[in-house]
């Protein structure tokens, strides 16, 4: 099974490329089709994509196999959300690629009377659910790294006493309530969450990728509606995302 691992890896980033192609042909016939011009230039973009799609569901034959391994991996890490979040979110990565095998084998004609659009949805939804559980985990690690740095910053002002707010700003005859305090506040806590993500740029890549992605499937089932121009450009975004980490690997979020 490890040897198949390894093998089905150098297969990945032709995928990831062929997905970027595949979302640029999406956005491509979305802007020629709302032109109104080149019906047939069009109608090849749209071909073209649909022929990408395929070929991707060949090259992902057996990534289920590497999602088991991923989850078989994840139930022995400590934390427990981690645990539970990787744990469940590779299983649904598995069901989402043997639905996605059993889609190709019925496009490719290898299983006949297949019904395409209910395989499609079961497989979106697994890819739904598996993407809310990454955003999860990744909202979670930000939690962490928030935690981490309010109590680095409350050791700090405990060692070093002249550094803290001045008494009146302390009162309990401030207005806690008022506007500006809750606008200052917010704006606080919104720096700090992006000096916390851009001090971690693998945390930030998997976010963005996962936001991006997440639009894909609820477009797909229906669920929010978002079109495909916006569906092509997040795929786009979060492919290249996905090849970013594959060339530089220290950016991608362990475990």
């Amino acid at each position: 099974m490890d040897s198949w691992v390894r093998f089905n890896s150098q297969s990945q980033a032709k995928e990831r490329v062929l997905r970027t192609a595949q979302y640029a042909c999406m956005l491509l016939g979305y802007t020629l089709h709302k032109s109104r011009v080149a019906t047939n230039l069009h109608r090849t973009i749209s071909d073209l994509e649909a022929h990408m799609s395929l070929t991707r569901k060949l090259l992902c034959l057996g990534n289920s196999v590497e999602a088991l391994q991923a989850a078989k991996r994840a139930i022995h890490l400590s934390d427990s959300v981690l645990r539970l979040c990787l744990t469940i979110g590779h299983l649904n990565r598995a069901m989402y690629f043997a639905c996605d095998n059993v889609l190709w084998a019925g496009k490719t004609g290898i299983i006949s009377k297949l019904d395409q659009q209910k395989w499609s949805q079961r497989s979106f939804r697994y890819y739904l659910f598996a993407l809310i559980l990454n955003v999860t985990r990744d909202v979670y690690e930000l939690c962490l790294l928030l935690d981490s740095e309010d109590r680095y910053r409350s050791a700090k002002c405990s060692s070093n006493p002249s550094s803290a707010l001045p008494a009146h700003h302390l009162s309990p005859s401030s207005s806690s309530s008022s506007p500006a305090l809750m606008w200052a506040r917010l704006c606080r806590h919104i720096h700090q969450v992006v000096t916390v993500l851009y001090s971690n740029p693998p945390l930030l890549l998997d976010l963005l990728k996962n936001g991006c992605d997440i639009f894909i499937p609820l477009d797909k089932l229906g669920i929010y509606r978002t079109g495909p121009g916006f569906v092509g450009t997040c795929g786009v975004l979060s492919s290249v995302l996905s090849i970013v980490t594959m060339l530089h690997p220290w950016l991608k979020l362990k475990p």
